[in-house]
């Protein structure tokens, strides 16, 4: 099976911790070069510390907000005029909880552009360099609300169900083209995300953060929050040679929470 990423080139986007972080690991550890890229220029480069150089790679990064969809396109194009790039891995912290009818508008238009367009600028940027490697892999990381929509998670459960509605398309578009478009739904991952909104509901509840814990834990069939690396394994499978028949699906990653095939 031909797992090797040896001189392919993948963005990484929100790849200073959690996710993000732990797809550019296993992505540099099958011999990518990883273009981090997020808005604290600081931590980017403590992440690319972090990552695997043992086949040569000279890992960089971009700076870019992407609560500003013209300072990701710009930081992209900038990046391109002397880059190739073969793998795209859009991710992005999700939104507030709460529900949906307490959103304000701003909520869905802010959530819309850090997520979808975002995601939309950076594909278009990056898709002619891979239709001329003949290679690309275009990879978002969105939720199981895809699915099945989680309590108290309006906002997110709503952008992200357009996010695969958009990656679908654009994997039947550009699947001829040897590019293939594929989404990454994560469970409960121990991140600090995961953290925070443990210790939100522990307060809202009056009780404690492990009590919280457990509740969810009752809900996996696993009975474990995953660890960041085994999401990130499952990217950088998607990333690979082995994958390139797999177009335009959603992957849960939950220890079977998600109630649906």
């Amino acid at each position: 099976m031909d797992l090797s990423l040896k001189n392919k080139t993948a963005i990484v986007c929100g790849s200073t911790q959690g996710i993000g972080l732990a797809s550019a690991i296993e992505l540099s550890k099958l011999g990518a070069t990883c273009v981090l890229m997020a808005r604290n220029e600081a931590s980017l480069k403590e992440a690319i510390k972090q990552l695997d150089a043992s086949f040569g790679q000279k890992h960089d990064f971009l700076v870019a907000d992407f609560d500003n969809p013209e300072h990701v396109k710009g930081a992209i194009e900038v990046h391109l005029l002397t880059h190739t790039v073969h793998i795209l891995i859009n991710n992005s912290g999700g939104p507030n909880g709460g529900p949906i009818i307490s959103a304000e508008e701003e909520d869905f238009i802010n959530t819309f552009n850090r997520h979808l367009i975002c995601n939309h600028i950076l594909t278009k940027a990056v898709v002619p360099s891979m239709k001329a490697a003949g290679y690309g892999r275009i990879i978002n990381i969105i939720s199981t609300s895809v699915k099945i929509p989680l309590p108290n998670l309006g906002v997110s459960n709503t952008i992200r169900g357009a996010v695969a509605s958009w990656s679908k398309t654009m994997a039947n578009e550009l699947g001829q083209f040897n590019i293939t478009v594929n989404n990454v739904l994560p469970g409960a991952t121990s991140t600090g995300r995961l953290q925070s909104i443990i210790e939100n509901n522990a307060g809202k509840k009056n009780t404690t953060v492990d009590a919280v814990e457990e509740e969810m834990k009752k809900e996996i069939p696993m009975k474990r929050f995953a660890e960041p690396s085994e999401l990130g394994n499952v990217v950088a499978f998607l990333a690979s040679p082995a994958a390139s028949y797999i177009n335009g699906v959603n992957i849960p990653v939950d220890g079977g929470r998600t109630g649906s095939m």
